[in-house]
């Protein structure tokens, strides 16, 4: 299926509607990473360089009606921050006549930034008067929210109904590097984590593809306990565990890879002491919070010869730096890999990689959390669909 690239479009003095995705942490009144922000540069500097007019459109936390609290006056000025020789304009709203006007008066190069998309419950129900009211302030429209791609909103997918159409800068690299996890070179590893245990489809696909699938993060404690070793208090998800079960049972039980050994703690506390044990020593009272050393030697020799590296999710309680240790490791060891592909997707490992700045020595790390694990999952896009259909209504007038 085709899509309008940016650089097919003719943005040359023109009025471009931009979403993006800024919804990034928040804090006291400050942001805390501004990692999304600074991914949307280069689409930015290419508009700007075209003499264009940006509006720039975002969602910001979730909240019901207008708030203060989700003013995204502080991403305003964030960017302004970034683009100190630009001017950036924060708006009252997210339409109206107020905002045509001021964004029509103003001059090329210039950027607007509309109030908060959820302000207005018609966002997240893919409205087509609401995204006509946002398509009516632009020229043409430019998707580079590669984190909300998989959600059926008016600013994402009804939007491209009325006006041309491209994929951002941004949203085109997610792509381009997303894909190569599906189509991996061998011998491929796919490192499998974190919290949320409901990642069938993934794990499935990942079993598939992969040469080999490690587990880590609460995740391991589901596959453990289905073989009936006990995991003490050790997160776990009885829903989960019947397919670990069958999963075990299946012609690709040779490529699940589970842990060895564990740093537990007698009690859930950043100052709980720190224990090492074997996978099946854990005691009732023990709570598994992260791989110990055994194990994350034991990955190094699966990945060491990898061509291709899938990540999604933290193998520890990365809240608490005490059982960050072997995430850190792992993601230094794939950061000295010189000849494979890494890519990290999912929310949480991005923003352990980030906090522990080890993303710039990976091959890509998505900004996109459950758009890219439905991307890597298989699942089609809305933001995707809309774009190429997009393509087949404006193909001809664009000529």
């Amino acid at each position: 299926m085709k899509r309008f690239l940016l650089t097919e479009l003719p943005v040359k003095n023109k009025t471009i509607f931009l979403r993006v995705d800024y919804n990034v942490p928040f804090s006291d009144g400050k942001i805390t990473d501004n990692t999304k922000i600074k991914a949307s540069l280069p689409t930015i500097k290419y508009l700007l360089q075209n003499d264009c007019k940006i509006v720039i459109a975002t969602h910001f936390g979730r909240p019901k009606g207008f708030s203060k609290e989700f003013s995204v006056a502080p991403l305003a000025k964030e960017l302004q921050r970034l683009l100190p020789n630009k001017k950036v304009i924060p708006l009252p709203d997210c339409f109206g006549k107020k905002v045509l006007e001021t964004i029509k008066n103003g001059k090329s190069q210039t950027i607007f930034m509309l109030e908060n998309l959820r302000f207005y419950s018609e966002e997240e129900k893919n409205d087509s008067f609401f995204a006509h009211s946002l398509a009516s302030l632009a020229d043409l429209y430019v998707n580079d929210a590669f984190g909300v791609a998989h959600r059926k909103h008016a600013s994402v997918c009804a939007i491209t109904e009325f006006l041309p159409s491209a994929a951002g800068l941004l949203l085109e690299t997610e792509i381009r590097s997303l894909s190569q996890a599906l189509h991996p070179e061998r011998p491929s590893v796919w490192i499998m984590g974190g919290a949320k245990l409901d990642k069938i489809a993934l794990l499935r696909l990942a079993l598939e593809k992969y040469d080999y699938v490690l587990i880590g993060g609460a995740l391991a404690f589901t596959f453990l306990k289905a073989k009936s070793i006990p995991v003490g208090v050790s997160k776990t998800d009885s829903a989960f565990i019947e397919v670990a079960n069958k999963i075990l049972k299946s012609k690709y039980s040779h490529k699940i890879v589970l842990p060895v050994d564990f740093a537990v703690a007698e009690s859930f506390s950043p100052r709980a002491k720190v224990s090492l044990v074997d996978y099946n020593h854990l005691q009732p009272h023990q709570v598994g919070l992260d791989l110990g050393p055994k194990t994350v030697a034991l990955f190094i020799r699966y990945l060491s010869s990898a061509k291709t590296v899938v990540w999604n999710g933290p193998l520890g309680y990365i809240e608490w730096t005490k059982f960050a240790v072997s995430t850190k490791e792992i993601g230094r060891f794939l950061g000295k890999l010189e000849h494979a592909v890494t890519i990290a997707g999912g929310g949480e490992t991005a923003e352990a990689l980030i906090k522990y700045h080890l993303h710039h020595h990976l091959t890509h790390v998505s900004t996109g959390g459950g758009a890219a694990l439905e991307f890597l999952a298989g699942k089609e896009l809305p933001a995707l669909e809309s774009l190429e259909n997009n393509y087949k209504r404006f193909r001809k007038r664009l000529k």
